[in-house]
């Protein structure tokens, strides 16, 4: 690992529902620049559990970043952020929201929440790659992360 806390393998998951959108994320990834395992769940009751390390996800590796859709069924994004910064144990991962929607209360909800930052979805298939690829550039190549 280096000084900057960035290891070998970088572990994202991605908490979205489209799985239109998972596939394009995953492909996105796949030919990326970084060595990333990206983890999907489809719901703010599995993120959870998968960030606790419950049920199945007892021996999942603790993310190093998350990707985090806002509409999402059984529990929202909006839930699982309040619950991730309320958690000792997760608030430090950083979380993008990444989402379909542009509405001003979700932008500022997400803040007030400390997301780390708010990207909308590009609807346009070359420009979603190209932003999924330059999160994980940024996140891996450009910041210093806290230990796990």
């Amino acid at each position: 690992m280096s000084l900057r806390n960035v290891p070998d393998t970088f572990d994202i998951l991605l908490v979205e529902d489209n799985p239109g959108d998972a596939r394009l994320a995953q492909e996105a990834l796949k030919e990326g620049r970084m060595s990333s395992r990206l983890k999907i769940v489809v719901d703010g009751v599995e993120a959870m559990s998968y960030l606790r390390r419950e049920g199945p996800f007892a021996e999942a590796p603790r993310p190093h970043l998350v990707l985090l859709d806002l509409n999402l069924p059984r529990k929202d994004g909006r839930q699982v952020l309040a619950e991730m910064k309320a958690d000792p144990e997760l608030r430090r991962i950083p979380v993008v929201v990444l989402t379909t929607s542009q509405a001003e209360q979700d932008v500022n909800r997400s803040y007030d929440l400390h997301a780390n930052c708010y990207i909308t979805k590009p609807v346009d298939l070359d420009r979603f790659i190209t932003v999924v690829r330059s999160i994980e550039e940024y996140w891996c190549s450009v910041v210093t992360l806290p230990p796990r």
